[in-house]
């Protein structure tokens, strides 16, 4: 065992002493209200990118891969994400259908998981997706080769200026391979942690077409 790193990381805070309360009882009956609810807190706590998330799969191997993605929306067909369709992602949920999202926010000492099928959305949605990024991020997605080893970052910033100019060219050039999934939430658990140790956690499951309400020991 590495005595100074075990020492460094036993020694770090977890939290701030001063934590939000969370009145389960007060909760709403649709997981999406209380998110909404939560999220809004931790824009006005200034959490830098409260809307990010780390998007949990696994491939047919069952080799478990997690990467942190940004929440696009929150709509009929579930919690939306967006990606390219011949990366590890889209690999592993064709295989394998299911995903986890989990969303983390020290500064309030919460965290949010979620849980259930996922679906690819219709090519048009992507495309709305892709033409809503800033033209920086459109040129990025054009590049291409996600994943796959790269020999040196003059060999990307050669491929990037290429992208970004064709992009500037045609601001409405839309790269097929980028489209949206959405993850239909089967499970949204809520943790909300406490100096004393005794966290809260509230989770919603999904029981026909209501959610049944229940807590978790901590």
């Amino acid at each position: 065992m590495n005595q100074l790193l075990s020492s460094l990381l036993r020694s770090l805070p977890s939290f701030p002493d001063d934590l939000p309360a969370f009145r389960t009882g007060d909760a709403p009956e649709d997981p999406v209200d209380l998110f909404v609810d939560w999220l809004s807190q931790a824009v006005d706590a200034g959490v830098l990118a409260p809307h990010a998330m780390t998007l949990s799969t696994s491939g047919p191997d069952g080799v478990v891969t997690a990467r942190t993605l940004i929440l696009k929306d929150i709509d009929e067909h579930g919690w939306v994400f967006a990606s390219r369709d011949d990366g590890v992602k889209a690999r592993d949920l064709g295989a394998n259908p299911f995903a986890a999202l989990t969303f983390f926010w020290p500064q309030l000492g919460r965290q949010i998981r979620v849980t259930g099928p996922v679906r690819q959305l219709p090519q048009a949605d992507g495309e709305a997706d892709f033409l809503a990024r800033p033209e920086e991020a459109r040129a990025a997605a054009f590049v291409g080769h996600q994943s796959e080893p790269l020999g040196s970052r003059e060999t990307y910033a050669a491929a990037y200026a290429d992208a970004a100019a064709r992009i500037a060219e045609n601001p409405s050039l839309v790269a097929r391979t980028w489209n949206t999934w959405a993850v239909a939430a089967d499970s949204v658990e809520f943790w909300q942690a406490s100096p004393d140790r005794a966290h809260v956690r509230l989770r919603y499951r999904l029981r026909g077409r209501a959610w049944e309400r229940g807590l978790l020991w901590p």
